[in-house]
């Protein structure tokens, strides 16, 4: 397991933008986002591999983007023009590991 600390998380007024952070304690692989609301199961939103290949979720695709510093062992997720259908919780993922963060809200105001 890899341990993942997310952070960048809280309320933005819709339209707005947030960008997510999640820094791993070591040297990470393809990197992912999932987000996840009450009473629904987790949902894939973006990834990025080792060389940077990059898929998104169709609704988020032009909006968001998904970087990584592989220096320093973290991923990002610049979020823009959000709206009140992207808040959830917002989870980053190692894929090799399957190793998951605790978690970061993400709230956008109508």
């Amino acid at each position: 397991q890899v341990q993942l600390v997310e952070s960048g998380g809280g309320w933005v007024p819709g339209g707005g933008s947030l960008t997510l952070s999640c820094a791993g304690q070591e040297s990470i692989g393809a990197m992912a986002w999932y987000r996840q609301v009450p009473g629904k199961q987790r949902e894939f939103v973006a990834l990025i591999s080792r060389d940077g290949n990059t898929k998104y979720q169709g609704s988020v695709r032009g909006r968001f983007t998904i970087a990584r510093n592989e220096a320093n062992n973290i991923v990002y997720l610049q979020m823009n023009d959000l709206q009140p259908e992207d808040t959830a919780v917002y989870y980053c993922n190692e894929t090799r590991t399957n190793s998951w963060g605790q978690g970061t809200q993400v709230t956008v105001g109508t």
